[in-house]
């Protein structure tokens, strides 16, 4: 299959999706499964350093996220790729506030609550998982006075999109995602500064 064509089969499925057809979202995973994959080694690496991270589980997660939302939230094949890094965002970030507990004093065993049921383990230090879990609450934060901003944050820094991209996924245009990316970047370091001092 051609690039282009791949292309058009996966905006056709992401339109079949958005329609509520459910079984265009298991046609869609073999198609857009190696840029998923790219997007978790970029988180991997952002977060581990190292190629210990199980990336395969990652996607899965991601991808069993966006499966069990009741419609999914996307219209192009750009946007599919923005809400899976949101996706990929939140299970690093509940892995990084669980390891938090852990280190605070939940050492409680875990219980699954289904049998079969399994969560992303990722090795992360100590410091790795407080820059993450600031970096989350500034972006909850930022979320609340300036969503556009946090999803351009979401885009630009979570799911490795370009400016392009991340202006055709939130339909606004290249110079918006420029300044807002800016901004937001310049706030974001000044508040998790904030966090982790508090943290120490």
């Amino acid at each position: 299959m051609s690039e282009r064509s791949a292309h058009d089969a996966i905006a056709g499925l992401v339109k079949a999706v958005e329609r509520g057809d459910r079984a265009a979202l298991d046609e869609l995973l073999p198609l857009v499964y190696g840029e998923l994959v790219v997007l978790a080694r970029q988180q991997r690496r952002a977060w581990r350093g190292d190629l210990t991270l199980d990336t395969t589980a990652l996607v899965h997660e991601a991808y069993l996220k966006i499966v069990g939302q009741a419609r999914a939230p996307f219209n192009s094949r750009v946007h599919f790729f923005a809400v899976a890094s949101k996706a990929m965002r939140h299970i690093l970030c509940n892995h990084a506030r669980d390891r938090l507990r852990q280190k605070r004093g939940g050492g409680a065993p875990h219980v699954r609550l289904a049998p079969g049921q399994d969560v992303v383990q990722v090795p992360m230090s100590d410091e790795q998982s407080d820059m993450l879990a600031a970096l989350d609450e500034a972006l909850e934060a930022l979320q609340r006075f300036a969503a556009r901003q946090a999803r351009v944050v979401e885009c630009r820094f979570f799911g490795g999109m370009s400016i392009e991209d991340t202006a055709a996924a939130l339909d606004i245009s290249p110079r918006t995602v420029k300044r807002d990316w800016t901004v937001a970047r310049t706030w974001l370091r000044r508040e998790m500064q904030l966090r982790l001092d508090e943290r120490s």
